[in-house]
């Protein structure tokens, strides 16, 4: 049964080709998409895109598995050099979380002020890019699930 990801946060989505870090735009990590969270208000919730458990977790990035596949989420670009500053974590590693739990808050608009892009790379790993769906297309508005919002939709993993 395919996996659905939704978006971590709200924002816009980028092509992946268009993240500023050349380990993101060149599919090393694992294919994907972008979400560009500028405009939404001085703090973010990042939530978890999928059902799972949290197998890693930084200030900056976080992995959610189902238990046979993972999703990277990686919270502005070069914001591991920020130390955790400006990052509140909400769970532990090995906690299991709801698609849509928030789990890092931090604010898109303060590592874009600090010279850094927020955009928000959304991966799938271990799957090649062609066994990945990318169900919305760049330019597209998108809102993080949680709420009263179900999200939206990103990718299609198998």
């Amino acid at each position: 049964m395919a996996l659905v990801v939704l978006s971590p946060v709200t924002g816009t989505v980028v092509a992946m080709s268009d993240v500023p870090d050349p380990v993101f735009a060149e599919g090393m990590v694992g294919p994907g998409i972008a979400v560009d969270p500028v405009g939404i208000g001085d703090t973010s919730t990042a939530v978890a895109p999928i059902a799972g458990t949290v197998v890693s977790l930084h200030p900056h990035a976080f992995v959610v598995s189902d238990g046979r596949r993972g999703v990277l989420v990686h919270l502005g670009i070069d914001t591991v050099q920020l130390r955790g500053d400006g990052f509140t974590v909400h769970v532990a590693q090995g906690d299991a979380v709801r698609a849509g739990e928030p789990l890092i808050t931090w604010s898109p608009a303060e590592v874009a002020a600090g010279g850094r892009s927020p955009l928000v790379p959304v991966l799938a790993l271990e799957v090649t890019p062609d066994e990945l769906e990318i169900l919305t297309a760049p330019g597209t508005r998108v809102t993080a699930a949680g709420g009263d919002s179900p999200g939206t939709a990103l990718l299609r993993i198998p």
